[in-house]
């Protein structure tokens, strides 16, 4: 079977490595990347990957450039492989730059083709959908439907451990991509100065110890009635098994905001990492690091409104500042702001462009101070 593990715009390429490091053969695709494998691997990419948004199967794809077209597409998928006469199947959709851009209509006619496939498959004519869910979507891009079954239900980056989002909120998903694209090495320091409710922080220690970020969650595909349980619980239990909190070291981070830091450590002890992630209430100004060498990773207000600007900038200058004070350190910022570096008062080594939300970003690299 083909899989997509979709991924925001820029995390395509990172979700492809996440894949291969797990043994895959993957391609970064518009929207994410494709692997192949069967219920199994499935079940392990949404226990390991930290990037990915969620698991897709692929049941099917073809050129829909007319609803009678999308209508005789879906119905000719093997729908009766993945849905039995009392499976519940919601249907999504999504259409960009194709002929057919009403997403209500693609959803309707998507869903009549299916009820009309198992109708001849189970000679019934009425479907209760009582049982287990099995979520369907409809894309159309370039007029090219694809139609897919999401295997992980809930998006992978609601790992369970954050309750409170903070007012500039890191996806969890994005955050990962930024500590596995930093200069990062697990044997040096890590600090967030301004690690708000700590979503940074507890990614990066996901990564050190091993933990699979998706451990104490469950999956859509978990309930299909065609997956074995026993084969999914021992994947998750080699996973827990894998997970060693006592790996994780030098990992820190303050903010000046108190109620952050409260929420940051009711976050960390959700996360199961209670006394491995260091945090405290501190002015980002005032910050000096006793190490001689490190990695400051942080998100920095963004200044978003025109009010907030001045000061945003004033920021970034000071966080040069107290950059400069670590000769041996490096650092990352995610920010929105394009005279970043001018404020900071150094010149980039590395940047990447993302997306936080709607707010397009870059990821900007700054080496050793000097």
């Amino acid at each position: 079977m083909q899989f997509l593990a979709t991924a925001a715009f820029g995390l395509e390429g990172v979700v492809a490595g996440e894949l291969r490091r797990l043994g895959y053969t993957a391609t970064a695709v518009n929207g994410g990347a494709c692997f192949e494998g069967g219920f199994e691997d499935a079940m392990r990419a949404n226990l390991y990957l930290r990037t990915a948004d969620r698991v897709q199967l692929i049941v099917g794809s073809f050129e829909a450039t007319s609803f009678e077209a999308l209508f005789e597409g879906v119905a000719a998928l093997p729908w009766e492989q993945y849905l039995t006469r009392e499976s519940r199947f919601p249907v999504s959709g999504n259409c960009a730059r194709s002929q057919l851009m009403s997403v209500s209509d693609c959803q309707s006619i998507t869903k009549k083709a299916i009820v009309k496939r198992l109708q001849e498959h189970h000679r019934v004519t009425w479907f209760p959908e009582t049982g287990e869910t099995v979520p369907i979507s409809v894309t159309l891009h370039a007029n090219q439907a694809r139609l897919t079954i999401d295997t992980s239900g809930t998006a992978l980056n609601r790992r369970g451990y954050r309750t409170w989002n903070g007012e500039a909120p890191l996806r969890e998903t994005l955050a990962a991509a930024l500590v596995d694209l930093s200069p990062w090495r697990q044997n040096t320091p890590l600090y967030d100065p301004f690690c708000g409710t700590g979503t940074l922080l507890i990614e990066a220690a996901f990564k050190m110890s091993h933990r699979a970020p998706g451990l104490t969650r469950n999956f859509a595909m978990e309930q299909f009635p065609y997956v074995k349980k026993t084969v999914l619980d021992r994947i998750r239990e080699e996973a827990r098994s894998a997970f060693d909190p006592s790996l994780i070291h030098d990992i820190a981070g303050s903010d000046i905001d108190p109620e952050a830091i409260r929420l940051a450590k009711r976050h960390i002890d959700q996360a199961g990492l209670n006394g491995r992630i260091q945090v405290s209430v501190q002015d980002m100004h005032t910050c000096t690091r006793p190490e001689d060498s490190g990695l400051f990773l942080c998100n920095p207000p963004y200044g978003e409104r025109l009010s907030d600007r001045k000061a945003c900038e004033s920021l970034y200058h000071d966080l040069g500042v107290m950059f400069r004070r670590h000769p041996g350190w490096s650092l990352c910022a995610i920010s929105s702001h394009p005279q970043f570096e001018r404020c900071f008062g150094r010149r980039v080594a590395k940047k990447r462009r993302f997306y936080n939300g709607r707010i397009e970003c870059e990821f900007m690299t700054f080496t050793k101070a000097k």
